[in-house]
Formats: structure tokens, sequence, C-alpha cells
């Protein structure tokens, strides 16, 4: 009997049936499929309502958005004091102090000690986009180097810095030039410290190279953990040859893994970092923090765009950091991490697919493997765990460049009753697929 899931049609119901005819006739098909056939009606916290009444818990978040949850009511509220003042005015025309109080709050909670400044874009791949465009005016150099299994974003840049061909490259090439892919040292594919100078100093010339841009723990790519010391020797790297450090947390910032920024969790200050996802619960805002001898060496008006920063967004984003701080979801992440690892490794102990657990916080991961010696991806058993779990109330997302993986996306708002019940479809799946 579940408590929480509420299953009253077949799925999808006949509400969402009608909605995919009409999905069908007008959505451009490279859109591509959306994981759920259901068509959401309402949500709250962990979990969603459809258009027929069905009653799911989510574990996607939003593909990692809503870290404090579906319509969080303080969220709501200053989306609906902000509507009735002021919608857009574009900042660079007239300014507005709640884009100027996020970017003290981010500064202020940004790691390390230097002087920063903010900037504020749309989306995760703008972020990263701008984060090197600014690496490369500073610095005056024009490489960049990226890693094997990095998702950066899809505009033609952050496509090129994206590791998976199909389907985000497809035939959109010729990629942008100076992009120069290495190895991501982690549990799996071990690199010693000097070997991957050699790799890095046999690809490119080091002082043609503006930034190493970097996701602390990789996201689309199959939340990889970096090998222990890697991202500290990294940091020393990049101060050896006089390149930026620029950490992309769209998927890992925001208080995921238990630090409000991943790189957090080594103690490291990056030159650059990148935000967006779950900063303004799911308003479309990111930011780019920076050493402010960095940004102010750069003439204004060289970056920005007419909706960057959007006051909606802004009042969103500053709600997000009041939750994260005053409901404590720090440690809720710390605790959510820790009963999904337990309960990973218990899965893990009694199904053979279950090839290896990773993460670090609510940041968790389960690997499904045909052979744990091989490692062969059941990319095939994965797809069919993931429909297993939607057909009984429970959205899961999938990870890794062979879609082998199952991820954690969820909400820090979710209780252990959600957590537990959802979990108890995951290993039901596993179990019959």
């Amino acid at each position: 009997m579940t408590k929480f899931i509420s299953l009253k049609t077949s799925l999808p119901g006949p509400k969402s049936q009608e909605i995919a005819k009409r999905r069908e006739r007008y959505i451009a098909k490279p859109m591509g499929s959306s994981l759920s056939p259901c068509y959401i009606a309402h949500g709250e916290g962990a979990l969603i309502t459809d258009v027929d009444g069905n009653q799911f818990i989510d574990l996607t978040g939003g593909w990692g958005c809503l870290a404090v949850g579906h319509t969080h009511k303080k969220v709501v509220a200053a989306i609906k004091d902000q509507v009735e003042k002021y919608l857009h005015t574009d900042f660079t025309a007239i300014p507005y102090e709640c884009l100027v109080e996020l970017a003290e709050k981010l500064v202020n909670l940004s790691p390390g000690n230097t002087p920063k400044a903010a900037a504020f874009f749309n989306s995760g791949a703008e972020a990263v986009e701008n984060a090197v465009k600014i690496a490369r005016a500073h610095t005056g150099r024009s490489a960049i180097i990226v890693f094997e299994n990095a998702f950066h974003g899809r505009t033609l840049l952050t496509m090129t810095m994206t590791h998976k061909a199909m389907p985000y490259k497809y035939h959109f090439g010729p990629f942008a030039p100076e992009v120069y892919r290495l190895p991501f040292p982690c549990s799996s594919h071990p690199i010693t410290n000097e070997d991957f100078e050699k790799l890095l100093v046999n690809t490119v010339t080091p002082d043609s190279v503006a930034a190493i841009v970097v996701e602390p723990i990789q996201g689309e790519g199959g939340f990889n953990v970096p090998q222990e010391g890697f991202l500290e020797y990294l940091r020393e790297l990049t101060n050896k040859y006089g390149m930026l450090l620029v950490t992309d947390e769209i998927q890992s910032g925001i208080g995921r893994t238990g630090k409000f920024f991943a790189i957090e969790n080594w103690d490291i200050e990056p030159d650059i970092v990148c935000l967006a996802k779950s900063l303004a619960a799911g308003l479309p805002l990111s930011a780019v923090i920076a050493k402010k001898e960095i940004t102010d060496s750069l003439p204004g008006g060289c970056i920005g765009g007419t909706y960057v920063g959007n006051p909606l967004a802004c009042r969103a984003a500053l709600e997000v950091i009041k939750i994260i701080e005053e409901e404590h979801l720090l440690d809720r992440a710390l605790k959510i991490g820790e009963r999904l690892k337990e309960r990973f490794l218990k899965m893990k102990g009694k199904y053979s697919i279950v090839g290896e657990v990773r993460g670090i916080g609510a940041m968790m991961a389960i690997e499904l493997v045909k052979d744990r010696k091989t490692r062969e991806p059941a990319a095939q058993e994965t797809a069919r765990i993931v429909q297993e779990c939607i057909k009984n109330g429970v959205f899961i997302a999938t990870a890794g460049i062979n879609k082998n993986l199952l991820r954690m996306l969820v909400s820090l708002e979710i209780t252990d009753e959600q957590l537990d019940e959802a979990l108890d479809v995951l290993e039901k799946a596993i179990a019959k697929v």
C-alpha cells in the first residue's frame, strides 16, 4: 500500500493521451520525447499530480532545477509580489536592487577570500559560454581544456565542449575551435598527476590555454567523482601555467552535495564558478561568479543580454538561498545522501546488475552493468527499469555516456517517507528487470 503514490488511471491517462496527440502535431520532433508520458497539472515538494489526477514521486527535480522542490510557498510568494511591481526593464537600461542583492549574496557565499563579482545570464550553457569569453579576454589566450564525459550545454561553443556526440552534436558542426579534451581521472579511470600533465602538454601548448573547465562532479556524464587529490592538483597545475580554473556547477551546485558550492568539498578557490538549474527554483537564471580582478579587466558592456538577471528570477533565487539557509537544506542533503547510499549499497549486495554506487551528498547514482568485471553497460535494462518505475508512480532520471546510470536529482525538501516509498518502487523495478 502506497501513501504518496496514487494511480487512478492507466498511464498515460486519457487527458495526457489527448495532449500527446497535439504535441505530435505541433511540437518540433528534434525537441525529443519526454521521460514521462503523463502531463503535469500540479507539483508540490517532491510530488507531482498529472492532468488525469495521478500522483507520482518525482526524483528528477526538474532535471536538477528544484532543490527546494516544486512550488515552494516562499518562492511562489516572492514571484507573485514581484509580478505586481514590474516584470522587466533590462538591468542595463533601468537597474533594480534584487539583482544587486543576489550578486552580493552569491559573492559572499563563494569559496575563498579573494574579492569577487557576479554576472547573470539565462541558462547554464550561457553561463559556461560567458565564463569562457571572460577567461579568454582576461588571459589573452584562446585554448580551452575540457574533459571526457563532460556536459556543458548545447550552444555552438558549449556543444563543442560537451563530450557526447549523439544527440547533442548530431550534424550541427563545424564546431568551435580551440577546445581540447582530456581524460577525467576517477575511480574507473585513474590517472597519475604526472601522466595527466604529460597528456596536457602533448595535446596543446600550455601557454595558449586560457582555462580548464571542470565539473567538480560530472552530472550528465555519469555522476563521476574525481579521484582523490585530482582537483587540488588541477588548481596547482592551472597556477603553474597561468591558466584559469573554471568550475561548472550547473548541476552540482546550490546545495546538492551538502555544500552550497560543490567545489567546497575540496576546499578549493576557483577563478570562475558557473551556476544555474536550482539557482532560481526552475526559472531561467544562471550566474558567473569570478575573481574581481578578472572581471574588472574587461570593458563595460562586453557581456550581457536583454533578459539576463530577470527580476522575477532574481527574487526567486534570493528566496532559494534563504530557504537553504533557514531550513538547513545543506544538512538535509547529507542525510538524504546517507539514506540513498545505504539503500543503494544494499541493492548492490542483492542484485548483480548494480555495478557501482557513487556520488557526494544527495548527488548520488547507481551504475547498472551486465557484468561487474567487464563493466559492460546495461543500457537497455536501465531504460526498462525507468519505465517500470514510471508505471508504478516514480519518475527517475538516467545519466552517463551509455545511459546506464540512475541518478538522483531529488528535491532536498523530500521527506524520508516519500524517499523510502520511491526507493521501494525502484528496488522492485531492479528486481523485476
